[in-house]
């Protein structure tokens, strides 16, 4: 949105006025240095030429942030979202990640001379355990390998920005007009809002996009909603008003204090070449969408908080955006209304790597995933691929369990129980997603 207009302000000219604004505003950006600290093990590019750029929107509560609540001890993260440029730059789609999406975090630096230990939690802990030293170069490079791990997907590219960098850009352009159907009254996100359309600024704006538990199911998916509509229409807006220097350079001054980028676009310059190639793109082949996902609690009654990603959709989706294919959005949402829940494939563990107790672990990690495992066991003979058989009429569920274990291939099997998928785990296992 900001970067578009960063280019005007390269060619605003050379006048020494020119020259100041450049200078001023280059040195606002904060470069980190991301690239040392992910670690080994990532996706490969399989797309030359495209980009996946991760943006994070900031839940710091440091300094004139701390009044939207304090008692934090780690770095937070609130918006997620993976922003793919392809190859050709003819279209683009802005994936949202739910910060209540239950993932699997790996093992990160937290940047104090310790290491966290890989398990399952909400994707915006990754920010917080990173970030422990306060730095956001840890706090996004293990955002980052999280992001990397559950979803394939090589990141090239790393944006954050925070709470008053937002705020002062929908200051400079008075406002955005948003339309709520009912009234919102919500202390958490400082937000009295009456029904209908209106302008909002300053707290209110930051509000209005913050608001969760008080519209809707309360749910982070509602919130993401809304997100996304302020997004694009503080983008329209952005076009239509940033056509005087004082507009533009508000603007610019406000998104560039509050901004942290990888240290490779951090500048003006390189930016401004990001924003050439974001322009090109058609808005209307610009794709906003969220994740295929449903509540964990289908498969962990217990747990009401959370939200687990939606197999085999969300792999397909990854999938294709890692071969830089264009997403049809309106097949994907067709394609997720009636999902599988992981506690409805029944699976049948066997080991195949030859160690003890590999089965009994790996079903262990499918409970937690929330499958349901029905028979655990060692496999005729070791192999080196993880496989998942299936029987008539357990295509599905199949398709489902081999998505979340990553690199594994589901096949027919005429010899499987009726009704039970059959995992075997070879060497090549790595995991469930």
């Amino acid at each position: 949105m900001w970067t578009g207009g960063a280019l005007a302000v390269v060619l605003l000219g050379v006048s020494g006025a020119a020259a100041w604004v450049y200078q001023s505003l280059d040195g606002n950006i904060h470069g980190a240095d991301v690239d040392g600290k992910i670690g080994e093990n990532r996706p490969v590019n399989s797309s030359p030429g495209s980009k996946n750029i991760l943006v994070v929107g900031s839940d710091s509560r440091d300094g004139d942030n701390g009044k939207y609540g304090k008692g934090l001890e780690t770095m937070q993260s609130d918006t997620l979202m993976v922003l793919h440029l392809a190859a050709d730059r003819k279209w683009a789609t802005v994936v949202s990640l739910p910060r209540d999406s239950w993932v699997n975090i790996p093992s990160c630096d937290r940047g104090n001379g310790t290491t966290s230990d890989p398990h399952h939690f909400k994707i915006n802990e990754a920010f917080a355990i990173g970030g422990t030293s306060g730095e956001v170069a840890g706090a996004a490079a293990c955002t980052i390998r999280t992001v990397e791990q559950n979803t394939g997907l090589r990141i090239d590219h790393f944006m954050s920005v925070d709470f008053q960098g937002f705020k002062g850009m929908v200051n400079a352009l008075d406002g955005i007009e948003v339309c709520p159907e009912q009234a919102i009254h919500d202390k958490k996100a400082h937000l009295d809002l009456e029904a209908g359309c209106q302008t909002v600024k300053d707290e209110k704006a930051l509000g209005y996009v913050r608001t969760r538990y008080s519209l809707g199911d309360g749910s982070d998916l509602g919130r993401i909603g809304r997100q996304q509509e302020f997004m694009e229409a503080l983008a329209a807006k952005a076009q239509q008003k940033l056509t005087s220097p004082g507009a533009l350079y508000g603007f610019l001054d406000s998104a560039t204090k509050s901004l942290t980028t990888d240290s490779e676009i951090a500048g003006i310059k390189p930016l401004t070449a990001l924003a050439n190639e974001i322009k090109s793109v058609p808005s209307n082949r610009l794709t906003f969408l969220t994740v295929p996902n449903y509540p964990r609690e289908a498969d962990v009654p217990t747990d009401k908080a959370n939200i687990v990603w939606q197999y085999p959709q969300a792999s397909e989706l990854f999938t294709a955006l890692a071969g830089d294919r264009e997403i049809n959005k309106e097949k994907l949402e067709a394609d997720a209304e009636n999902p599988v829940y992981a506690h409805t494939v029944k699976v049948r563990v066997l080991n195949g790597t030859g160690v003890s107790g590999r089965a009994a672990k790996v079903a262990d990690e499918l409970k937690t995933a929330g499958f349901t495992v029905t028979e655990v066991g060692n496999a005729p003979e070791n192999t080196q691929r993880t496989t998942v058989g299936y029987p008539q009429g357990q295509e599905e569920p199949a398709q489902v369990l081999a998505t979340r274990v990553p690199d594994s291939t589901a096949r027919a099997d005429a010899t499987a129980t009726p009704g039970v998928v059959t995992l075997t785990v070879g060497q090549d296992y790595d995991g469930v997603r």
